[in-house]
């Protein structure tokens, strides 16, 4: 293995209200939010950073996207290994604040729903599979 150049220090989304998203993430993440204005952290316990950044021209990816508008980056968010983890998971953060994009499972064997955040940016909640035991 080749000697990293660097460490992953956080992942960066552009929105409109820095501090509202990073309520919302923290609300479906847990964590702590830091800082005021146009950049707002949000450390999540075992895990990297998000930070949020104004960005007064937001405009967010469309969905389903197309060649023509790429959607730039999406976050994947283990829920569980059931669909009904899915499930609940998506009724609380329907409640936050997301809107639904693609919630089509087929009937639970696709393992992951997408959901747009408050400022637009598309975010999965996926089924974690179960491995089996070795």
């Amino acid at each position: 293995m080749a000697q990293p150049v660097a460490r992953m220090r956080s992942v960066v989304l552009d929105c409109p209200d820095p501090r509202a998203l990073a309520e919302f993430y923290a609300q479906v993440l847990g964590g702590t939010v830091e800082g005021e204005g146009d950049w707002v952290d949000l450390h999540v316990p075992g895990s990297h950073k998000l930070a949020f950044q104004r960005a007064p021209g937001h405009k967010p990816p469309e969905w389903p996207r197309d060649d023509a508008d790429s959607q730039q980056l999406h976050l994947d968010l283990d829920v569980g290994d059931t669909v009904e983890a899915i499930e609940a998971a998506e009724e609380k953060v329907l409640a936050l604040g997301a809107r639904p994009l693609d919630v089509n499972d087929l009937n639970g064997k696709r393992d992951f729903r997408v959901y747009a955040d408050p400022a637009g940016h598309p975010f999965c909640l996926c089924r974690v599979e179960r491995t089996a035991a070795v």
